[in-house]
């Protein structure tokens, strides 16, 4: 069973934290996790870009100049492509980039990412997030006592207003509710940080 460290809000380690083989030392599958990502990704897109071809602009209703005898390029009108204030020719117009992952992909996915931080001792789990208000600097000496200020990703089991806005202004840092885990965010991050109850929960769900 996969074996981590537990620390508390001081950054000192108060022991051992045991996790389940199912969720965290599962098999790596890169492929899942690169479907996962890609379409994470994909799905973000708003897919509102537009541009206007040679029939949407304006103007360019009359032939410049006659067909033949004239020494110059045939052209038909002032928006072809190949003029100033013209059309874009194969320019984008609004599309859905959605991709479709099953179920099953998603949380092979979400066990691999997890194992692979355990694996990696890349993953601590905090005892209790002592923070009655916001405070930055609070925060910031957490993670340099227990060595996290790369990209550290909090993952919290409640609404945590005070460590939200705390994280918020420390580069790289994120906050991240349980039930919003996903896996770009856990290879986005390279330190991972969860309460117990977190990972209990974590273990409950995609076990």
């Amino acid at each position: 069973m996969p074996i981590v460290k537990q620390v508390n809000w001081n950054g000192d380690v108060i022991g051992d934290f045991t996790l389940s083989d199912e969720v965290f030392d599962a098999p790596v599958h890169a492929a899942a996790m690169h479907q996962v990502v890609v379409a994470h990704l994909a799905n973000k897109r708003v897919g509102t870009h537009d541009t206007k071809d040679r029939g949407d602009v304006r103007g360019g209703g009359r032939k410049p100049w006659r067909q033949k005898h004239t020494g110059r390029a045939r052209v038909g009108s002032t928006r072809s492509p190949l003029w100033v204030g013209g059309g874009v020719a194969h320019g984008p117009h609004p599309r859905d980039y959605h991709q479709k992952v099953n179920r099953k992909v998603r949380r092979l996915a979400l066990r691999s990412a997890l194992s692979l931080k355990a694996s990696e001792n890349n993953m601590l789990v905090i005892d209790k997030i002592a923070l009655d208000a916001p405070k930055t600097k609070a925060v910031a000496a957490f993670l340099g006592k227990a060595e996290c200020e790369r990209k550290p990703l909090f993952i919290v089991h409640e609404s945590m207003p005070s460590i939200t806005k705390s994280v918020g202004n420390i580069p790289g840092a994120h906050v991240l509710h349980v039930d919003s885990v996903n896996v770009y965010d856990l290879l986005d991050h390279i330190k991972l940080i969860a309460t117990p109850e977190a990972v209990r929960r974590l273990e409950e769900v995609f076990a």
